[in-house]
């Protein structure tokens, strides 16, 4: 049999009046996010005096509220036998260092294969929150992006945590190499994002988008590159990748958004060329790795904050760059 699903009765007091029903159910339900809620209120799951309402609407003093919260969904997802990263694990939540080339859960086209797959070997069970085809999955990585994600492996626990990536608590950090020198060694990109009207695939800035926030430190600046530590304060679709194509700065070695050919054939110098030619066969990909996570563990109430080292092919450039760096300054002293 399936589970049960559970329903929450509320009484409208006084001192509620005139607040938004949104709002009064994310404080009366703490462990449920405040966009998860308007998805039930969507739903017609919520209602008010036996009537549905919608997000916005204002209360008023006795009313009754009825929130029924339905049971997780079942998944149909092949368990597959693929290693996993797994830099923490408890009863409750695990932390994934996924690596570059691995689809975080399946979609148009994908059905196996995936990390979600690895999981659902892994744990036999997750989270139903995150639907059908992705059990457990709190946030994602783009599949060319390695580092750390966090997967729930019970409801309480994916509500918890998606609350705090919803309220943007939950911290996010990223270490990737851009195209060019940045001008400021720290800065903040602050647009609308959403889908490019020209290809659905990807995504732009764009005036009727949703606002996305980067926050950069410049950490090393190379010949024709940039290190740079990157904190999210939002968490769109592609977002470090669009930002730092909009500022003209994109990320190195990205084939969807400018880092690659397009940035090669910029360079005016024949060393750099070269230079630039070898790095873009040592990573096929864009140099962005997630190599920081923090969050408040929803159930036991413990900050706790991960930290992984670079991956092999991202050391390995860097390792070069520095290599050519040195020689540069052997030649200025020579």
């Amino acid at each position: 049999m399936p589970p049960p699903k559970k329903t929450y009765e509320f009484r409208v007091e006084a001192g509620d009046r005139g607040e938004r029903i949104d709002r009064f159910l994310a404080r009366k339900l703490p462990d449920f996010s405040r966009s998860y809620i308007q998805k039930l209120i969507e739903k017609q799951l919520v209602r008010v005096d036996t009537r549905t309402v919608k997000p916005s609407f204002k209360l008023e003093a006795n009313q009754h509220i009825v929130v029924e919260i339905p049971p997780p969904e079942e998944t149909e997802i092949k368990p597959q036998p693929i290693p996993l990263d797994v830099v923490y694990e408890d009863d409750h939540l695990l932390v994934i260092h996924k690596p570059a080339g691995l689809v975080v859960h399946p979609g148009a086209g994908v059905r196996e294969g995936t990390l979600v797959n690895a999981l659902m070997y892994h744990c036999r069970d997750l989270s139903g929150v995150g639907g059908r085809l992705r059990p457990g999955i709190v946030h994602r990585l783009d599949k060319n992006t390695s580092g750390l994600l966090v997967v729930a492996k019970d409801d309480r626990t994916h509500l918890g945590l998606q609350k705090q990536f919803a309220e943007k608590t939950a911290r996010r950090e990223y270490r990737a190499l851009v195209w060019g020198r940045l001008k400021e060694p720290s800065g903040r990109i602050e647009t609308l994002v959403g889908r490019s009207p020209g290809d659905r695939k990807k995504f732009t800035v764009t005036r009727e988008g949703k606002l996305a926030i980067t926050l950069y430190q410049v950490e090393r600046y190379y010949a024709f590159l940039t290190l740079v530590r990157v904190q999210l304060k939002t968490g769109r679709s592609h977002q470090i990748r669009i930002h730092f194509k909009h500022i003209h700065h994109p990320v190195f070695g990205d084939p969807e958004y400018g880092g690659r050919n397009k940035q090669l054939n910029r360079l005016t110098h024949l060393s750099e060329k070269r230079l630039a030619q070898q790095l873009l066969k040592i990573m096929p990909r864009q140099a962005l790795h997630a190599y920081k996570l923090g969050f408040v563990h929803p159930i036991t109430g413990k900050s706790m904050v991960f930290e992984i080292d670079l991956p092999e092919d991202f050391q390995q450039v860097l390792a070069v760059l520095e290599a050519h760096s040195a020689t540069e300054e052997e030649k200025e002293f020579s």
